[in-house]
């Protein structure tokens, strides 16, 4: 193998010096220092291989308190080497562990063991390293592929930085070297790629599968797609096989533990919706929350259950941990269940091994549980959904892709249709109006393409009130825009058939009675709005 710490060409620009290269999306000063060239040779028995120029910086860049500031960029050749060499040696380490002691070592004792062996492993290379150039690295440049060697291993590789930075909201991949984030308010950007070739980018994708702990997750021929949940509540969602090359969409919810008066604090309601749908939740209301991809529908879920009293005992659905209510430490029962994928192998149609949200839904129900939380309804489990909404004590909850607040009731009938032959409009309609109570509509206006932020706010809240004209389900719109005054936010329209069950959880029906809530204006948008 051959490589070097740094490059494997020279720089003519000092800025592009790759032992000074930034963090995505972060920049600074950059020092740099004279070249030195020089081959050095190694093996996966001995150290890591060194070779061609070498760039020694004779001033780092400080790191913030953070250390995410601009620090050295490790080769990613070397570290790939040096990860091989380790994850050989801790195999090895690991089975004499469990020879030994008769158990398979943690999670926490795989990291200490590793950490340790790749601190041994960058020390070898350091030494190869000033050996032939006469000069050693520098610890700034040590930790930096030490840490890079870690990030293989047991994390992201060289897309943790972009995970690591809680600005960045989405991370799109088209292939290795076609790289897109956005970050809080502002566009899509193209940043270097994450990986050296697309077989890399799987094989970083089928490792970050085989860390998942999940059950049988996997990315390849057989199973094609994949979706996780990574360290820190992201969602990752790859294909490859069936695309041309691999692509994968990863999700930040940025919002992790707020409640209905930190979304207040972020313009998502105002305090007179605050107040509504809290007691809503306490009065047991079964609600809907629906809006499109990205605009806020699981953390506003997240912020209404931290409304439930705190000794209840819930249950929450999902195929990949999102809601994380049994880690907030606000409600004190909370029994997560997650959606297992299967092997890739079909028997009688189906994944071998699969267990689904739907499954799940019956087991759920003979756990005891005052309310079950469904964070995303995608397909035919909104049937038992409906059912344990309808037969149950209420305020149960859910989501929904739906793109307008009158589009649900048909999507729900949609959904209903994938159920089963069985299934008909109008046993979908009837089982809607008798199961959901409020449907919440969250939008959102993007104007960061003409120097403006994302505005994510609550748009309407529709009551379902029971079976209306042709055997649809009616709705009364309780809270919606006032688009003749320029105002898009949900404010008071028409009091709810439920007004008292409110009024006994502790809501103030007065609040109703203002037109505008409790916004002191319209939104401020750039285009549109108030004139």
């Amino acid at each position: 193998m051959r490589g070097s710490p740094l490059n494997q060409r020279p720089a003519a620009d000092p800025g592009a010096l790759p032992w000074s290269t930034p963090l995505p999306g972060v920049t600074g000063p950059v020092v740099t220092g004279p070249v030195v060239t020089g081959p050095v040779t190694g093996s996966p028995a001995g150290p890591a291989a060194v070779a061609a120029p070498t760039v020694v910086p004779s001033a780092l860049p400080s790191l913030d308190k953070r250390g995410s500031a601009t620090r050295p960029a490790a080769d990613p050749q070397v570290a790939r080497e040096l990860k091989r060499q380790v994850a050989a040696e801790l195999h090895q380490q690991l089975t004499r562990l469990a020879a030994t002691s008769g158990a398979e070592a943690d999670r926490a004792t795989r990291r200490q063991r590793g950490r340790a062996l790749i601190e041994e492993a960058v020390a070898r290379w350091s030494d190869a390293y000033a050996q032939t150039h006469g000069i050693p690295p520098t610890r700034e440049q040590d930790r930096a592929l030490a840490e890079a060697v870690f990030d293989l291993l047991f994390r992201a590789g060289r897309l943790q930085p972009y995970l690591d930075d809680p600005e960045i909201e989405n991370i799109l991949i088209n292939g290795c070297d076609d790289v897109w984030i956005s970050r809080v308010h502002q566009p899509l950007r193209q940043v270097p790629p994450v990986a050296d070739t697309d077989a890399e980018l799987v094989e970083l994708l089928q490792d970050l599968a085989r860390q998942h702990g999940g059950g049988e997750r996997s990315l390849s021929t057989a199973s094609p797609t994949l979706a996780l949940r990574l360290e820190g509540g992201m969602r990752l969602q790859a294909m490859t096989e069936v695309t041309p090359r691999p692509y994968v969409a990863i999700r930040r919810h940025r919002v992790a533990s707020a409640t209905l008066a930190d979304l207040v604090q972020l313009g998502t309601v105002d305090q007179t919706l605050a107040a509504f749908l809290g007691a809503a939740i306490r009065a047991r209301k079964n609600v809907m929350i629906t809006g499109t991809q990205g605009v806020g529908k699981t953390s506003l879920l997240r912020a209404m259950a931290a409304e439930i009293p705190p000794d209840e005992r819930i249950g929450t659905l999902e195929s990949e941990f999102e809601l994380w209510l049994h880690t907030l430490g606000h409600l004190r029962q909370v029994v997560p269940m997650e959606a297992r994928e299967g092997n890739g192998e079909r028997v009688d149609g189906r994944m071998a091994g699969e267990l689904t949200i739907g499954e799940l839904i019956p087991a759920a129900l003979r756990m005891t549980l005052s309310r079950i939380i469904v964070g995303e309804v995608r397909s035919g489990e909104v049937v038992p959904m409906l059912r344990v909404m309808t037969n149950g004590e209420g305020g149960s909850m859910c989501t929904l892709h739906a793109r307008g607040p009158h589009m649900v009731v048909d999507r729900i009938a949609e959904l209903c249709l994938e159920y089963g032959s069985h299934m008909t409009d109008s046993l979908a309609y009837r089982l809607t109006a008798n199961a959901i109570d409020l449907i919440v509509h969250v939008t959102m206006v993007d104007e960061t393409a003409v120097g403006g932020r994302r505005h994510r706010f609550v748009s309407h809240v529709m009551e379902v009130a029971g079976l209306g004209e042709h055997g649809r389900p009616a709705l009364n719109t309780v809270f919606g825009p006032r688009a003749d005054q320029g105002e898009p936010r949900a404010v008071p329209h028409t009091p709810p058939n439920c007004l008292d069950d409110l009024r006994r959880a502790g809501f103030d029906a007065s609040l109703l009675q203002s037109r505008y809530g409790t916004w002191t204006a319209p939104l401020n948008l750039r285009i549109g709005g108030a004139r």
